[in-house]
Parts: structure tokens; C-alpha cells; sequence
């Protein structure tokens, strides 16, 4: 047995023995990929377009790297396998034994037998077929709970263990910018410090079951011009360091084992060459030592789309010296590696300071031990669609739904009649996020006919069951998208007939246009897609009172709709089990848990436009277009009240390396138990730049019985009041900071000045990055 072969020997004196041993192509070869199950889908007959993709560029992409078979490229060695399991509808056994058999080659096809890390996509749930499909990212952030994320990650986590693999591509760590972006769906929404917590709770979750979180996109692809996806950002350093790193900063301090660069460039630098944000801020700031790995295809697109190199083998240069290691989903680019070196174009420390970060990983994960087994034990016995998981799919999707208005019918009062009607009613597809595996992945196989591999009822379907008695009649209307107005007037029949009509409309998730949400599934507007609002004006007009269900990956402008309506809910996307928890939120034997991680705006244009504006960026008579939201960011309305009281901040005046503490009492002053998000927001008067208005620095997720009551108190530091100032350095600046305090922006009616006395003080990365909560019963 070699030294790099013997778990008892330090991972570092093992990697630094066997990078002595390799050849400069086996060194490379260590920084490849192969996605093997990757066959681009032909189009349908006649069309014009190509077929069903999930990566971009599929089509011309997948044809490069499918020249290579799995042996060439793994003839000196791998680094990566790519989605064995999540490329076409297999059982779990199959993909065991396919993930096995891919092992093989790799190990036998190589002098030295190291085995590949196999990585597979896991945002909703693990991406392959008959897997649990939790709620949407965007739906995570409605919950304002971090630990239920957690919980979620960690059997997401189990999972992929179970299969074989040990690296997930999850989370999205990017804060929402623009609301027509279609992959506002993956995000955990527009705050910095909502998306830090929720994404660093997934990490812990899923790599306590021992998988590598990937941290995407890193960073700027969330802010492109208009929300056009891949599109340019018009970005400044002040805006990438305040708004967009800090949640990647906690994620890493999370732990978080690798981060993906994105497609963007940022002011004219692609993220992918990068050495500003790979090396400076990611590895020398940070202290972050796992791997970088390229989004797909984003190695070529170095040369094909952003033009700043001539070829593969300038974009393998000088993506390698920027800090990237791992070429993914096929070996393009890094083909050329050894040439580059043997020529001396490259450097060698650039391919060893790479090699080792992914030897590192190899090692902590066993690959590298003696008798190493890639087969997961009893694979035909692996299911991944438990009765566990299914649980918190449900308590994520109740948790998440959001009570926009209950208006004059929520909960509803046991009608005798009901109109369900709207295109996201009896379709389980509109359930799901762009990457859960039957929008993801099966759109490519028309040709499966055996299902979505799990079992979703929809809204239609739960609410039969729920509404027991009642006489519900179904109408669809319209489709989600398209201009087909023909089912319109049926729709308009069922709900003249019946005492209420409940609507769901919204989207329907899908890759590259072929959704009205999902990657690249951008909008130029938010209003409902296709013919969806002519649908609701014409079964307002009947008089029939109407609940409306918005079932959608972004927000839609609801200013015209909120006044007529008797109800109004919001639901991101809520899963596999999100037909029952809309049931039951609908008829009050569940209570609504959701609050806004994003605004929902009134008019659908004047876009884009979150919460986090300075000033000038505030609704004022300055412009004719009204910016004013119709539901602020954190909104969201109970079945029962609370009464917040007791305010206090122990101390009025502290360092500028000092702390306070918040206070208040909540209580439940209602007749039934609910749960109430008490969120702490502060604000800088005056500053040496320019600052938002306000922004979200601590939350607490208090549920309680009906005249319960807990104190709330957050301790906050004076680094959550750090600035970059105008030479770009993060600084906590002496002066007065507002407190404010309540249960959304715009309901605050808690405020308090704490001033910060003393020097100017610089802070890095070891600054406090949270807000302690503790919850005392009262």
C-alpha cells in the first residue's frame, strides 16, 4: 500500500504524495468531467427549434464532449462523473449499477485507479426519477425558518449518501434582483441576510450526510441587465460586496466544500476568469479551501460567448489561473491543459494548486482508501420518496404559503358550491420547481409514459378531500401559457353557478422558454402569463365571490386583482405535497406560515425593484412611475392576531465593536394557535455612501397557543451596521443607527436610535455575520 493509499496517514501528507507520483496529464485529468448520459433529444417533428434541453447550449455542447468515450476520458484519470442519476428516468438499482460500471472504467482506465466524485443537481430534492420534490427554493425563504431547511438538506443529503453520490449542486446563494429574472424560482429571495441564513442551514444540512455543498452562482448572475438570463451586469464592487457576497461569506463560513462560478460578467470581467472574486475575496479573504467549479459549459463560453480569450486552450489558461479547478459537465477545455503546461504557457503551481484542492476532497471522502466500493449497499431497496420525506415536503409547503389578504372568505366557511377553476388547479407539474425531475429532466423522454415517478395531487384533487360535502365542479379556463381563450367561458358557467370560486393560476416551470418560470424563462413583464388575467376578469364579472391562488416562481403584479378579490394567497411553488397544504390553509384546519421573501408588486412594469433601495430609489412624487409594492417584503397575514409589546434596547450607545440587545414581547391574542415572524430592520441616517433605506438584520419564527406568550430578544453586533465605503474597505462607521422593529417593512411600529461612539473601525472576514435569537417564555 502507497502512503496516499493509507487512511491513517493526515489527508494532507497522503494528497502531497500522490501529486509526486502523477504525470502532468494525470494532474489534469483529475480536473475533467464526463456526463456520459447526456444525449441531446431530437426535436418534435416539424418544429423548429431544438428539442428539450436542461443545461444551455445542450445541443452544441453535449455533441463535443460525447466525441469522448468514457475510457478516453478517464485514460488518465477523472475528476468528476455527471449526473448518473439524473439524466433519464432510472430506478435507483439501475443507476447504482450504472454508476458502478462508470466507476469502473474510470478506476481501470487509469494507472493510478483513483475513482471520480459523482455529482449530481439536488435543489428540489435529489433530480432523478421517483425522488421527493420538495417545495422551491423561493418557497424555503417564505418560511423564515432556517432549522426546517435544515432538516430538509440533511434527507436530501441522506439520500444522495444512499445513492453513491458525494456532491450535491446546491444552493442558489444569489439575492434577487429583478423579479422578471426566471430563476428568481431557485433563490432564496431579495434580502442578503435572508439568503445567508436559509442557504447556510442548507449546507450544514446536507453535508452532515457527508455530500459536498456547491454554492451558485458565484456571483452577478442574479443582477443582469432587464433579468435576461446570462445576460451582462452592470455591476460596481459597493454592490457585489454588500448586497451579493455576504451570503456566499456565510455560506463558506458554514462550511460549504465548493462553490460554482457563474455565466455573467460582471462590468465587462466574466466571474469565470475572475481573480479578484476567486482568489482575492473567495481564498484570501475568505480562507475558503474547498473546490471552484465552472457552471456548465461556462469553460467555453469563455471563448464562444464572452470573447476575452481565443480558444479552449486560452479559456483553460486563463480560467485555471483565476482560481477555478474543475471543468464541468465534459473535459473541453482542460483537454489542453498538459500542452499548455509542457509548452510553457501554464505554469505548473497553477495545476497543482488545483489537483490538490480536488485530491483533498477525494481523500475526505474515501476514495482514495484501499477497497473502496463505488456499488451503495442494496440499491433495489432505496426509496427515495419516504413517508418521512414527504413530511417535510408538507410542513415546508404549509409553512411557506402565504396569506396575502384573507378578504371576506378565509378560511372558508364550508360552501355548498365551489368553481375551482385556473390552469395551476389540477396540474402537479405547476407544483414544482424548474429543476425537479419531471419538469427537469422528463420533458426530454416524450416517449416515458410511465408517470412522474412520484405521487402529487393537485389542488383539485386535495380539495375533494378536504371539502367533504361540498359540490365541486372543475374547470381549467386556459392553459398557463398561450392565448387560448376558448375554455374561458366554461370556466365562467361553473362559477356563476356556485357560491365561490377558488382560482389557481400562475406558472408551470421549465427550462429555456418552454416555461413561463425556470431557467431561461424570463419575462418582460409580470403579469400573469399567457391569457390568465382575461380568465379572472371574466369570473369576477359573474359577482360570485373569488379566492384567488397564485401558484408561481416570481412575483406577479396584483394591484388591478387585490381589490376585487375575496381572498388572495401566494404559493412559491410548493411541491409534491403542496395540493394538501393549500387545501388545508384554504379551509383553516392548517394555519398560514409564509411571509414574503419577495414584494409583491402592484403594477407590472417599473421593474426592476426590490426592497433594498437608497433613497432616490423610494416611491416619490421625483418620477411619475409608482415603485410603491402592494404586499411589502415580509408580509404576511394569520388566521389569528398578535400583539406585539415591551419593546426595549438595553443600551443606547455602544462601541463601534460593541453589541445590543432587541426585546419584545409577543402575544398570541387570538383564538387559535398561529405563528408570527418578528423581524428587526435597521437603517443609517447619515453614511460616507449611499445605503438603503433599511434592510432585514434578524428574524425570529415565534409559533404560539392562543394567549401564549414569549420574549423575543436579538443581540446584535455593531458589524451588522458595516458599510464599504468609498475605497472599498468594510468599515463600521461611529454615528446613529435606527432600530426598528415588527412583522413586515412596512409594519414597524417599534423604533429606536442606538448610537455608535468612537473610531472608524475596519472589519474582515472574521466580522459577526448573524443575529442571535433566544425565545424566553413569558
Amino acid at each position: 500500500m502507497q502512503p496516499w493509499q493509507d487512511p491513517s496517514r493526515a489527508v494532507a501528507e497522503r494528497v502531497e504524495d500522490l501529486l509526486a507520483r502523477m504525470s502532468i496529464e494525470e494532474k489534469a485529468g483529475q480536473l475533467g468531467s464526463r456526463w456520459l448520459g447526456n444525449t441531446p433529444r431530437p426535436p418534435a417533428d416539424g418544429a423548429q427549434e431544438p428539442g428539450a434541453q436542461s443545461a444551455p447550449m445542450e445541443d452544441a455542447f453535449a455533441h463535443e464532449g460525447g466525441q469522448v468515450s468514457l475510457e478516453q476520458a478517464a485514460r488518465f484519470g477523472l475528476g468528476h462523473l455527471t449526473r448518473v442519476y439524473g439524466s433519464a428516468p432510472v430506478s435507483p438499482a439501475e443507476g447504482a449499477a450504472e454508476l458502478a460500471r462508470q466507476q469502473s472504467v474510470v478506476v481501470e482506465s487509469s494507472r493510478l485507479g483513483i475513482p471520480a466524485i459523482a455529482h449530481e443537481e439536488c435543489l428540489t430534492g435529489v433530480t432523478t426519477y421517483g425522488a421527493t420534490v420538495y417545495p422551491a427554493a423561493i418557497a424555503w425563504a417564505a418560511t423564515f425558518d432556517p432549522e426546517l431547511i435544515g432538516q430538509m438538506a440533511a434527507a436530501i443529503g441522506r439520500d444522495l449518501a444512499r445513492l453513491g453520490v458525494h456532491q450535491g449542486l446546491s444552493p442558489l446563494m444569489d439575492v434577487v434582483r429583478d423579479y422578471r429574472w426566471g430563476r428568481v424560482e431557485e433563490t432564496l429571495g431579495e434580502d442578503p441576510y435572508l439568503v445567508s441564513e436559509l442557504g447556510s442551514a442548507y449546507v450544514q444540512g446536507l453535508q452532515s450526510a457527508g455530500i459536498i455543498a456547491t454554492l451558485k452562482h458565484f456571483v452577478g448572475y442574479s443582477a443582469s441587465r432587464a433579468g435576461r438570463n446570462h445576460g451582462p451586469a452592470s455591476l460596481g464592487r459597493r454592490e457585489i460586496l454588500d448586497l451579493l457576497l455576504p451570503p456566499f461569506e456565510a455560506a463558506v463560513k458554514a462550511g460549504a466544500g465548493s462553490v460554482m462560478h457563474s455565466y455573467n460578467d460582471n462590468d465587462a470581467v466574466p466571474a469565470g476568469v475572475d481573480h479578484w472574486l476567486l482568489n482575492e475575496i473567495l481564498r484570501e479573504d475568505w480562507g475558503f479551501e474547498g473546490t471552484v467549479v465552472s457552471d456548465y459549459w461556462a469553460t467555453p463560453f469563455l471563448a464562444s460567448m464572452h470573447r476575452v480569450v481565443e480558444d479552449y486552450a486560452g479559456a483553460a489558461a486563463e480560467t485555471l489561473k483565476a482560481g477555478m479547478d474543475v471543468e464541468l459537465p465534459d473535459t473541453i477545455c482542460f483537454s489542453h491543459l498538459p500542452n499548455l503546461v509542457h509548452d510553457g504557457e501554464l505554469a505548473p503551481e497553477y495545476l497543482d494548486r488545483a489537483v490538490r484542492r480536488v485530491l483533498t476532497q477525494k481523500a475526505e471522502l474515501g476514495l482514495l482508501d484501499p477497497g473502496w466500493n463505488p456499488k451503495p449497499d442494496a440499491p433495489e431497496t432505496i426509496e427515495l420518496d419516504p413517508p418521512g420525506n414527504r413530511a417535510i415536503a408538507h410542513r415546508i409547503a404549509q409553512t411557506s404559503i402565504v396569506l396575502l389578504d384573507p378578504g371576506t372568505a378565509l378560511p372558508l366557511r364550508r360552501p355548498a358550491n365551489v368553481a375551482v377553476i385556473g390552469p395551476c388547479a389540477d396540474d402537479p407539474r405547476t407544483f414544482m420547481g424548474c429543476y425537479a425531475f419531471p419538469n427537469h429532466v422528463l420533458p426530454k423522454f416524450p416517449e416515458h409514459d410511465a408517470g412522474l415517478g412520484i405521487e402529487i395531487p393537485t389542488a383539485l384533487q386535495a380539495l375533494r378531500s378536504e371539502l367533504q360535502g361540498a359540490h365541486i365542479v372543475h374547470s381549467s379556463g386556459c392553459e398557463v401559457m398561450g392565448q387560448d381563450r376558448s375554455g374561458i367561458p366554461a370556466a365562467v358557467a361553473a362559477t356563476a353557478e356556485a357560491d365561490l370560486c377558488i382560482a389557481f393560476v400562475g406558472d408551470l416551470a421549465g427550462m429555456f422558454g418552454r416555461g413561463s418560470s425556470g431557467e431561461g424563462c424570463d419575462v418582460d413583464d409580470l403579469k400573469l402569463p399567457g391569457v390568465q388575467t382575461d380568465l379572472l376578469d371574466a369570473v369576477l364579472a359573474t359577482g360570485t365571490p373569488v379566492v384567488v391562488v397564485v401558484v408561481s416562481g416570481r412575483p406577479y403584479a396584483l394591484g388591478d386583482l387585490a381589490p376585487r378579490v375575496a381572498g388572495l394567497v401566494q404559493a412559491f411553488m410548493p411541491g409534491e405535497e403542496g395540493g394538501a397544504a393549500l387545501a388545508g390553509v384554504l379551509s383553516g384546519r392548517l394555519e398560514p406560515g409564509g411571509r414574503l421573501p419577495v414584494q409583491i408588486p402592484r403594477s407590472p412594469g417599473g421593474q426592476p425593484h426590490t426592497y433594498l433601495q437608497p433613497p432616490l430609489g423610494e416611491p416619490s412624487m421625483i418620477s411619475s412611475v409608482d415603485v410603491s409594492p402592494l404586499f411589502p417584503f415580509g408580509h404576511g397575514c394569520s388566521y389569528t392576531t398578535f400583539e406585539l409589546s415591551e419593546f426595549e434596547v438595553d443600551q443606547t450607545e455602544i462601541a463601534t465593536d460593541g453589541s445590543f440587545e432587541v426585546g419584545v414581547l409577543v402575544r398570541n391574542s387570538g383564538v387559535r394557535a398561529g405563528t408570527e415572524v418578528v423581524q428587526l430592520y435597521l437603517s443609517d441616517p447619515v453614511a460616507s455612501v449611499v445605503r438603503p433605506v433599511r434592510w432585514l438584520a434578524g428574524f425570529a419564527r415565534v409559533r404560539l397557543e392562543p394567549e401564549e406568550r414569549v420574549r423575543v430578544r436579538m443581540q446584535v453586533h455593531a458589524d451588522r451596521t458595516a458599510l464599504v465605503g468609498r475605497d472599498l474597505r468594510r468599515v463600521v462607521e461611529p454615528g446613529r443607527i435606527r432600530v426598528s422593529l415588527g412583522t413586515s417593512l412596512r409594519d414597524l411600529p417599534f423604533e429606536q436610535a442606538v448610537t455608535l461612539g468612537g473610531p472608524a473601525r475596519v472589519v474582515g472576514a472574521d466580522r459577526v455575520l448573524s443575529t442571535p435569537v433566544v425565545l424566553e417564555k413569558a
